[in-house]
């Protein structure tokens, strides 16, 4: 027998058995390795892009994109997404979305400039967020962009602005409120059980200045409780009806934000996301059966946006890691450590990603603690995860990465890593490239009195 050829050592320990929790088909035994993500072999991406790489799916964007929409066009008539630009805003991954027919939302001059630079008409960028400068209102006033107003502050400025361009903003509130959820989101836009959002709604109606266009709230995120949004949609149809009572002016449209969950697994959760998140269909059925039974006339129901970015885009995203080494922890605990961190993994600290194998492994599995490389003490990526033994060069797969991890990563300790995108025809396409000290030194600059030393 070649020496290649030898089974591998694992050496002898006593552990409990623990069948854990049975479902319909019985006791889960056995994992599955992740060899291929959309048919494409994990060993091939590494070789050929480098480890960590992080992968975009193509196709489930578009098959949960559609199954999406499908869920709300079944229950509501005029329905019309807007892509939440900052949970993924990559390029590729926004003209995906927009291919598809969803607009841009945008929470900062940087994404609305994004947004242009896509080629998305102004007319279909939805402007969020606390902080619009002067020139992002300006450039929005300019493009007829929808301004969702955050704060009294936030209306002056326009009203002052729209003196300045001599034209009339399109104009929508955020409205915050008591959805029976806590902690509250109130400290975004105007509450509506104090009067503040109907406060609002009065001067920009008397300003005549403005163009009442809609009504906004985003109530939280990752939410699990599809009634919140049921009241919700309530109270910006009260609103609604209200202002078309007073001022016999329709609103347009009724935009009920994000924050629908994937299907990942909350740290703490005593089920799997799979298993005890709600689906789509459940927040489609509350908020559309809200809306229909408001009260509004057929020929004036307004349009329902939603604004949805993680259930979206959570299962496209993968993560390719490498191990760097085991050890044991003074526990006798087995750790794992891999090449991917928390710095690029920042939804470790939220969630229990579901981690697999990229290569066949005996069943022998043991409880082990998955670290990143960064120097640092809270760098986890699981706490506790039942692995096979992993060798030194052996691949993971990280799935349900796609939310927020493009856009919150840091560069901390390591570089920022390739990403790529396998189309529908199973092509690989680089569509962020790794970064390079380059792209760090450039932006810095040393003063010359500190450029000589002598060590």
């Amino acid at each position: 027998m070649k020496n290649t050829d030898k089974i591998k050592y694992e050496r002898p320990i006593i552990k409990r058995l623990d069948a854990g929790i049975p479902n319909k088909f019985g006791l889960r035994t056995e994992y599955t390795p992740m060899t291929h993500i959309d048919n494409v072999s994990v060993k091939s991406l590494v070789a050929e892009f480098g480890s960590p790489l992080f992968v975009v799916s193509e196709k489930t964007i578009r098959n949960t994109y559609n199954q999406t929409k499908r869920a709300f066009t079944l229950r509501y008539p005029k329905v019309q997404f807007a892509w939440s630009y900052k949970t993924n805003y990559l390029d590729a991954v926004c003209h995906v979305f927009h291919q598809e027919g969803s607009w841009a939302e945008v929470v900062s001059g940087f994404e609305y400039d994004k947004a242009i630079a896509n080629g998305v008409n102004g007319k279909n960028i939805i402007f969020n967020g606390p902080d619009k400068s002067e020139s992002d209102i300006e450039k929005a006033i300019n493009n007829d962009s929808l301004l969702h107003i955050d704060h009294l502050d936030e209306l002056y400025m326009v009203i002052e602005m729209a003196e300045k361009t001599n034209k009339k903003p399109k104009v929508s509130i955020r409205v915050n409120m008591d959805t029976g959820i806590y902690p509250m989101w109130d400290r975004f836009g105007f509450n509506y059980e104090t009067g503040q959002a109907w406060d609002a709604l009065n001067k920009i109606m008397f300003s005549q200045k403005l163009e009442l266009m809609g009504l906004h709230c985003h109530i939280g995120t990752f939410m699990l409780a599809p009634y919140a949004y049921s009241t919700a949609a309530y109270k910006l149809a009260d609103l609604a009806l209200a202002v078309e009572k007073k001022f016999n002016h329709n609103i347009k449209y009724i935009d009920l934000g994000g924050g629908f969950p994937s299907k990942n697994t909350l740290k703490g959760s005593f089920l799997p996301g799979n298993d005890s998140n709600p689906s789509i269909d459940e927040f489609a059925e509350a908020i559309s059966s809200a809306l229909i039974n408001a009260g509004f006339h057929p020929e004036k129901l307004p349009l329902l946006i939603l604004e949805t970015g993680r259930a979206l885009i959570d299962d496209a995203g993968y993560l390719i890691s490498s191990v760097i080494a085991n050890k044991r922890l003074s526990s006798g605990k087995r750790a794992t450590i891999i090449d991917a961190g928390v710095n690029i993994m920042f939804t470790s600290f939220w969630y229990d990603h579901k981690v697999s194998p990229a290569q066949p492994f005996t069943h022998y599995t043991e409880d082990t603690v998955l670290y990143g490389p960064l120097c640092m003490n809270i760098d986890v990526i699981r706490e506790n995860i039942s692995l096979p033994l992993l060798n030194k060069g052996d691949n993971l797969v990280i799935s349900m990465v796609g939310a927020y991890n493009m856009t919150q990563w840091m560069q901390f300790i390591t570089l920022r890593p390739k990403i790529v995108m396998i189309d529908l025809n199973g092509k690989v396409h680089l569509i962020r490239d790794s970064e390079t000290n380059a792209t760090l030194t450039d932006l810095e600059r040393v003063p010359e009195h500190l450029k000589k030393f002598d060590l």
